[in-house]
């Protein structure tokens, strides 16, 4: 990546980091939020998890960067298409491999940050491994409890940075995944889940 897409994504892969902490108790298992079985020991080809997150056309393409228990990033490759994939956290769960755009990691920047979003800056993010690692109503929640909505969400593109977009969508507590709807709802980092059938 150029120097100045470089210092964003260090600031997003941190965030990215810290919104797929290890998991310390068992999510509970209601049709949204069951947990996938247990992951092999062994990680597997990085660049090849990483993009499966993404359509080939943009994964194929993209940088490919790992982040460490500490949250330090390692680039795998460098990329030509301003995307970048980070390939499934062995600590979590299920599957959670992604790729994101330049705008969706300006964005995760923010997050972390515990910074307003970039405005009028929205981003795209695949992941069609789905996911389990999230909170849908907590964007700071590090692990599952009773009150914090769970949620597991099969292959999924995610827009941010687009808050009209949001408003014509259901942000519940407990979604139905099978349809477009707005996770961490009522915060400045509410993004629409759109499932990839």
């Amino acid at each position: 990546m150029m120097v100045s897409r470089f210092l964003v994504l260090l600031a997003a892969t941190s965030v990215l980091a810290g919104c797929k902490p290890p998991p310390t108790t068992a999510p509970a298992t209601d049709n949204n939020s069951t947990a996938s079985a247990d992951k092999a020991a062994a990680p597997g080809d990085p660049i090849a998890s990483a993009e499966s997150a993404g359509p080939a056309s943009i994964a194929h393409d993209a940088a490919i960067v790992s982040i460490d228990a500490k949250g330090a990033m390692t680039t795998l490759r460098e990329g030509k298409n301003g995307w970048t994939c980070m390939p499934d956290s062995p600590t979590t769960p299920g599957p959670d491999p992604m790729c994101m755009d330049g705008n969706a990691m300006k964005w995760a920047g923010a997050w972390m940050g515990h910074k307003p979003p970039p405005e009028g800056s929205v981003g795209l993010m695949y992941m069609l491994e789905g996911g389990t690692d999230a909170s849908n109503t907590d964007p700071y929640a590090t692990a599952p409890t009773a009150g914090n909505d769970w949620v597991k969400t099969g292959p999924h593109l995610m827009v941010v940075g687009a808050p009209s977009l949001n408003a014509n969508y259901k942000g519940e507590a407990k979604p139905d995944t099978g349809q477009p709807y707005v996770m961490w709802g009522g915060t400045p980092y509410a993004h629409l889940m759109i499932p990839i059938h």
